[in-house]
């Protein structure tokens, strides 16, 4: 009987790795990488409890007492932090909308809490009470979307490109009074730093520079990101301006031109950026037609859980149509069951 509970693990680990390995920038990677990992923690809780041996009963106590105290604490504790990075975030950033998304979370979960409590759809006639279901799947569905993005955009980290490209894409992020701004450097950096690597081992990358013309910037992104890399010692013949692009797609999609037009469909290809952005950058990449995997500049840990909270919602966006089509069916059940309650009643 024990064989039983661990087909659920054997089968989300050999799907996850089937999944993983043809393409690691999809979001079902994370998702079939929580079952196994719950799963095998259930299952391994199950052995432990069904054997003889104490200690192991004792050490499948110690992840139920966690899980309870997380569950029980960890939600407030969840707020707190993203008050004060926040807080921390808004000082060292400015006041830009972009920067209120931890504190608009936190906000949203305090009332989540809030009206978990007081419970006002209580005080709804009960035909419409059975929307609250329709709801809270929903908001679940959503929670299991957002981990399974965080696991994948987590095991993407671990991608990294061998030292034989013909190109490094840097993607760009905007320019500050027609220069190159830290976090826009962070990207150059990196590729600077794995051309360096290649060119110890082998003939350097041409290093891609894309990015277009704001309309408050007098000069294209590519340019002064082609400033930057030269001035930090890249010979300018190994570097190449995309100066057309206004997004992330368009950056993937322009250099993938420019590098057709120069080998054809025979070449290798990375792209940099930051870590935060390297997940959804890989999605971009995808949809470009580029196999391009990515590799990522460190970013401050303050700036981390903002970015994070923009990068999900950018995939949700991406993504809209599915998302869309789970919400309609839910809430159109909801309706139903609704209108029959009015019908029968």
């Amino acid at each position: 009987m024990g064989f039983y509970w661990w087909f659920v693990p054997v089968l989300s680990f050999v799907l996850f790795l089937w999944f993983y390995l043809r393409d690691p920038r999809r979001t079902v990677n994370g998702f079939l990488f929580n079952i196994f990992i719950c799963s095998t923690g259930i299952a391994s809780i199950i052995a432990a409890f069904a054997s003889d041996q104490t200690f192991l009963k004792i050490l499948a106590i110690i992840p139920i007492v966690l899980i309870v105290i997380m569950l029980t604490f960890g939600v407030y504790a969840l707020v707190i932090v993203l008050f004060i990075n926040a807080r921390i975030l808004i000082r060292k950033e400015g006041r830009k909308f972009s920067n209120y998304l931890t504190l608009i979370l936190g906000i949203g979960i305090l009332l989540f809490i809030i009206l978990s409590i007081i419970q006002p759809i209580r005080y709804l006639p009960k035909e419409i009470q059975i929307l609250y279901p329709g709801v809270m799947f929903i908001f679940l569905y959503f929670l299991v979307n957002l981990f399974s993005f965080l696991s994948a955009y987590f095991l993407y980290q671990f991608n990294k490109p061998r030292y034989r490209q013909d190109f490094i894409i840097v993607l760009g992020s905007g320019l500050i009074r027609n220069q190159v701004p830290p976090l826009l450097a962070n990207r150059i950096n990196k590729a600077i730093e794995f051309y360096r690597k290649q060119e110890a081992v082998g003939t350097p990358p041409t290093i891609i520079l894309s990015g277009g013309k704001g309309s408050d910037e007098n000069l294209s992104e590519a340019e002064a990101m082609q400033a930057y890399a030269v001035d930090k010692g890249i010979p300018i013949e190994h570097t190449i301006q995309e100066n057309q692009s206004r997004n992330t797609y368009e950056n993937m999609l322009f250099s993938k031109r420019i590098m057709d037009g120069l080998k054809g469909d025979s070449y290798n290809s990375i792209f940099a950026t930051n870590n935060f952005h390297l997940f959804r950058a890989g999605m971009y990449a995808r949809l470009a037609g580029l196999s391009s995997q990515g590799i990522g500049a460190k970013t401050a840990l303050y700036y981390w859980p903002n970015a994070m909270i923009r990068e999900y919602i950018a995939v949700v966006v991406m993504n809209k149509k599915r998302h869309g089509i789970v919400v309609g069916i839910v809430l159109g059940l909801a309706m139903f069951g609704v209108i029959l309650q009015y019908l029968f009643k």
